[in-house]
């Protein structure tokens, strides 16, 4: 066999490929084996039909073209390995000629992963937030503690805000009572904002027995985004009693023995917290540079095909679970198709830059992604799906899902790396030091998400290229 490579742009060549007629024979005997299996010829058992035979009766032709399309993959896949092409997705190939007993002939155009230079990128310089906690972040997170720890108590007189009271709802379209509009028994906090717009207003002054009518736009179910009127009758009414702020509540709400320790601990917490998302922040911002350093050019069918999957996942699946349809959903954001359109190619396309240049990060850098580090990403994606662990991993294999898996774990080492080199200051002017191994670990967990995410975005396309 003899092959050779042509590029017709950055992302795209042309495989042409001769193969001498005695490399076919393995697959001409198996098109004979398998047209013996199906057919009969009166005066011979099934399977001992001569060739010469099933020439005449069904043509030479026939057979030639069983033997061609069992034989096309290998060959077509030998002449990507003869030419160390790292190809993406189907090709789309062309018998150029055929004659029986001398050639085989094809061409191949296919896609491939562009060539990157990955320039110096220790000089990437990137501003986070400062982590700061300030008093008032400590006890609003006290207060939300208390909140969860609030007692209620039946109450005789007009609902007021902060209240928990017990309704129930009737939803009506062009005078119609939706199927889905009735509900009982729907435990509500005024001012929480949990519900429909104008509720709250309905029920304050209300006491146990009352009901109101008011307009809203509902924001799910079968009528979501229409104009609905809303019957709310108040069956119940419940003040909110917040525990005491001492050390009785300390003792209560956690395992700390007075006040100032549990202040002490949400403080810490908090400071965790921002640390992480500074981390966070870190690594997206030192992408967005890297990505400035790097020309990537992206095949136009991957980006195509990348746009459609979006729009299929967030349509059917997002989209659909809310009861609601893409123009409806446009006309919630405030877009026209045009944007949406716009900013689903440049989601797209950042997606599949990203995923290039990190790769070859990840070849530059030779990393490597360790049974230990795989383990702790499928439980955190396994947690992130609401699957067992069990479950995920079983998912995973039989659907052929790891090696996507590694290369999400081994992109997230692969911006570790550079985030590690680039010079991060807060908001304060103050170097920020991630190259403690914690940050560090926050770091790569945090991209391994975003980049899960991607992937989650774009199972099929990801397979294709795992598999190229």
């Amino acid at each position: 066999m003899k092959s050779a490579v042509e590029t017709l742009n950055p992302t795209r060549v042309r495989l042409t490929v001769e193969v001498p007629f005695e490399e076919l024979k393995p697959s001409l005997d198996a098109a004979y084996k398998k047209i013996n299996q199906q057919v009969t010829v009166k005066g011979f058992r099934q399977g001992k039909i001569p060739a010469r035979v099933i020439d005449q009766r069904f043509g030479r032709g026939a057979v030639l073209e069983e033997a061609v399309n069992d034989a096309l993959p290998k060959f077509y896949t030998e002449a990507v390995n003869e030419g160390e092409l790292n190809v993406l997705g189907q090709p789309e190939v062309d018998i150029t000629e055929l004659k029986d007993g001398e050639l085989l002939a094809f061409t191949a155009e296919v896609d491939i992963r562009p060539t990157l230079e990955i320039p110096d990128y220790s000089g990437i310089e990137v501003e986070v937030d400062a982590v700061e906690v300030s008093d008032e972040d400590v006890e609003k997170a006290v207060e939300q503690l208390r909140e969860r720890f609030a007692s209620t108590s039946v109450v005789e007189r007009a609902a007021a805000e902060g209240d928990v009271v017990t309704i129930d709802l009737q939803a009506k379209v062009d005078g119609e009572v939706l199927e889905d509009g009735v509900a009982e028994g729907v435990s509500y906090t005024i001012g929480s904002g949990e519900l429909l717009d104008g509720i709250d207003d309905a029920v304050k002054g209300l006491e146990a027995g009352g009901e109101a009518t008011f307009t809203s736009e509902l924001k799910g179910g079968s009528a979501a985004g229409k104009e609905a009127e809303v019957t709310v009758k108040v069956t119940e009414v419940k003040a909110k009693e917040l525990p005491g702020l001492d050390d009785d509540f300390a003792q209560l709400a956690s395992e700390f023995d007075t006040l100032d320790e549990l202040k002490d601990d949400s403080r810490k917490r908090l400071e965790q917290t921002k640390k992480y998302d500074q981390a966070t922040q870190a690594q997206e911002k030192v992408l967005e540079e890297l990505l400035k350093l790097v020309e990537v050019p992206i095949p136009e069918k991957l980006l195509a095909d990348e746009i459609e999957t979006r729009k299929h996942n967030l349509v059917n699946h997002q989209l659909g679970q809310m009861g609601l349809d893409l123009a409806k959903y446009l006309e919630f954001q405030g877009k026209t198709e045009e944007e949406f359109d716009a900013e689903t190619k440049e989601q797209a396309e950042k997606g599949i830059r990203t995923q290039f240049v990190l790769d070859e990060l990840v070849n530059k850098e030779k990393l490597n992604v360790s049974q230990e580090e795989l383990t702790e990403h499928l439980m955190r994606r396994a947690q992130s799906s609401g699957m067992s662990p069990d479950q995920f991993a079983q998912a995973v294999v039989e659907g052929g899902q790891v090696p996507m898996l590694v290369g999400e774990v081994a992109r997230g080492k692969a911006l570790a790396v550079v985030v590690e080199a680039a010079t991060v200051k807060d908001t304060n002017g103050e170097v920020v030091d991630l190259d403690d191994e914690d940050e560090t670990a926050e770091t790569v967990q945090a991209v391994e998400d975003a980049t899960a995410e991607a992937a989650e975005a774009k199972d099929e396309q990801a397979e294709d290229e795992t598999k190229a």
